[in-house]
């Protein structure tokens, strides 16, 4: 029988620490938010329906995004033990400048529709985090008013090529007379996806006031209060939207012409950094490594253009193992966690970037949701990293991470005529009689 008694004073004392409450209610919110996911509920109650399924939407079926996220999920990790790691350093040098993490904030179109403030509070938490911000052609705030914003940090400027070349080059112009470092030329949007969720949304630049969107603001006012009672909504970059959807928008601006010719003239207007966005092959990737680009991004436009396009994380170790030594390769798409960013690092990836992310924690708290976002994610880096037990980003590699596959291909496609003639030959099927022998088996399946 355990023996009983009456609690003593001391020790209910000990128990009755109340925590001061919490006054301010954006940050009420934010302290509940331990994952990426958490801060996507808070969006989601916070915004009304068009612009939050705009971010969080892709093209047609979205199969592309729910693929690219389910292979981070797919995902197995490999520690070491009793390696004496109390610290770890979440430092990179990316692009000739340092990055306290190894992550950016990848350009977003449209971001002062998700949350007032926008690129203002991306690009200022990027600067108070020591991490590059990239601002998008399409973005909502100035190239000026986003170096105002984070006046000593890194800035970045992703550009699209458009019909009206004189615009691009303005814009080069621009972005280089305020001091951004690095231009990311944009290759994989010679026209819009079918973002087939803005068209049953009735989404368009700026947003309609119409019965429905008006139903739906009811249990949203404070998104309603800010964009009636801040500047306009209106593209930086460019002068008019006309009240259009947002592939109305891209077909007009956009140029499916746009070739090298149109990346050699951008490079010699140019005297940053220069990165491919876009790239989907490795083919492509030894092309732009011959070509002399400074870096390439591993990306399908987080699914939102062609839909069943490559895995950008399946491309990531054969890419990064043929070209990484030429230039440095990044990545994005699909990244919501910091174990992701890790598997990414080990797999080859010098750098990623992170959207949907950001902008969910900008919809759920503006600034500082944006501030909880890069914390979340620094917070799951360190603690994996330990897990892993290793104290720096380069000591991260292959051996730290498989790919699980699900995805694989049946044939490669032939290329050529010998290839042909080897593809006719009859091939004994063998079945890997051992798991890592799957494994291999496996692992080769998926190399392009």
């Amino acid at each position: 029988m355990v023996k009983r008694q009456w609690p003593k004073p001391t020790e209910l004392a000990e128990l009755m620490r109340f925590k001061k409450p919490t006054l301010n209610p954006t940050d009420r919110r934010l302290e509940k938010a331990l994952t990426i996911a958490d801060l996507r509920a808070i969006a989601k109650r916070r915004t009304p329906k068009a612009p939050f399924e705009y971010t969080e939407g892709a093209a047609e079926g979205e199969l592309s995004l729910a693929r690219a996220r389910q292979a981070f999920e797919d995902v197995e990790f490999h520690p070491s033990i009793l390696r004496n790691v109390p610290e770890v350093d979440t430092s990179r040098e990316v692009l000739g400048g340092p990055s306290a993490l190894p992550f950016g904030i990848a350009p977003t179109g449209f971001t002062r529709m998700m949350q007032t403030e926008g690129e203002v509070a991306g690009a200022g938490a990027a600067g108070a985090a020591g991490i590059p911000f990239t601002l998008s052609t399409l973005g909502t705030t100035s190239i000026e008013d986003v170096r105002a914003a984070n006046p000593t940090g890194r800035n970045w400027f992703q550009l699209y090529v458009m019909r009206k070349r004189e615009i691009s080059y303005g814009l080069v112009e621009r972005a280089a007379s305020a001091g951004f470092d690095t231009l990311f030329f944009t290759v994989d949007t010679p026209v819009a996806g079918a973002r087939l969720r803005d068209k049953r949304n009735g989404f368009s630049i700026p947003p309609q006031l119409t019965p429905t969107t008006v139903l739906n603001a009811l249990p949203r006012p404070a998104w309603w209060i800010n964009f009636l009672t801040t500047p306009k909504l209106e593209f930086a970059s460019l002068t008019s939207t006309g009240g259009s959807t947002v592939a109305e928008l891209l077909d007009a601006a956009m140029d499916p012409t746009i070739s090298f010719d149109d990346l050699d003239t951008i490079r010699g207007m140019w005297g940053g950094k220069i990165v491919v966005k876009g790239v989907q092959t490795l083919e492509d990737a030894k092309l732009l490594a011959d070509r002399g680009v400074d870096g390439i991004v591993l990306s399908n436009h987080g699914g939102r253009q062609l839909d069943r396009a490559p895995i950008p994380f399946h491309l990531l170790p054969v890419v990064a193992r043929e070209v990484g030594t030429d230039l440095e390769v990044h990545l994005d798409t699909g990244i919501m966690s910091g174990a992701d960013i890790v598997a990414s690092i080990a797999l080859g990836a010098r750098f990623t970037l992170i959207g949907r992310a950001y902008l969910y924690g900008l919809m759920a708290g503006g600034r500082r949701g944006v501030d909880k976002t890069i914390e979340i994610l620094r917070n799951e880096i360190v603690r994996t990293m330990k897990l892993l037990e290793v104290a720096t980003l380069d000591e991260l590699g292959p051996q730290h991470v498989t790919q699980l596959a699900r995805l694989v291909p049946i044939a490669r496609p032939v290329t050529d005529a010998a290839e042909a003639a080897t593809a006719s030959k009859p091939k004994a099927v063998r079945t890997p009689r051992s798991a890592p022998a799957a494994k291999a088996a496996a692992s080769r399946a998926l190399a392009p």
